[in-house]
């Protein structure tokens, strides 16, 4: 056995709101993170669990996917927007954890509501998803100019950095606080189990444990 197997697994969870919702699965794991694994305020990245084979990071939300990607951690848990935005070849999506639900949606200013996107061949796109944004404007032959921002999207708009935003949208209380309407929604997003490829080759049992347990979770806490 070699050192990198002999390793423990290592599962990338995400901070946050999706971590929020994650906790009745993780409990009917039966895994037993760190109890400061699911404390925000805990400034520990790396967590060891009731498995003596498998530690937990806890990352940026939109980092999982990467962190899991180039081998960083074997397992994690990202929304399907991070996995739609990326598109990581050496990624598998085996689970659909249905927690986390959310939309991407377009949303502009209400006072434009007289000038639809479909109307024109050019907008200037303020979003965190610029993979996204461009791959749904292209598809309506639009040529998306993309203002690339990691947060308060709903401002640019307003200060004319945007005609329209790609966002994620849960309620929407923020969009209508903020004097902004949805007028579409490119797609639903719920939270999935990836994993690495490679690591699902090299280590096959241990990952289809691991796979099984979340599935097995998602049962006992839906019930």
């Amino acid at each position: 056995m070699t050192e990198k197997q002999s390793a423990p697994l290592i599962l990338a969870l995400p901070k946050g709101r999706i971590l929020k919702a994650l906790r009745p699965v993780l409990l009917h794991t039966g895994l037993d993170p760190a109890s400061d694994c699911l404390d925000e305020s805990s400034r520990r990245l790396r967590f060891p669990t009731a498995n003596k084979d498998l530690d937990v990071v806890r990352v940026r939300s939109f980092d999982v996917a990467t962190f899991v990607a180039y081998g960083g951690a074997d397992i994690g848990v990202c929304g399907a927007d991070v996995l739609m935005e990326f598109d990581y070849p050496d990624l598998y999506a085996p689970l659909d954890l249905g927690i986390g639900a959310c939309r991407i949606s377009v949303a502009r200013l209400k006072e434009s509501a007289a000038e639809a996107p479909e109307g024109k061949s050019r907008l200037r796109v303020a979003t965190k998803y610029p993979t996204i944004a461009r791959r749904h404007f292209a598809s309506r032959a639009i040529n998306a100019e993309i203002v690339h921002l990691h947060g308060a999207m709903e401002l640019a708009p307003s200060l004319d950095m945007a005609d329209v935003i790609v966002d994620l949208v849960d309620t929407g209380s923020t969009l209508k606080a903020n004097g902004l309407e949805e007028i579409e929604t490119i797609a639903h997003v719920t939270s999935r189990l990836i994993v690495n490829r490679i690591a699902l080759k090299t280590r096959p049992e241990e990952i289809g444990v691991l796979i099984e347990r979340f599935r097995s979770a998602l049962l006992s806490s839906t019930q």
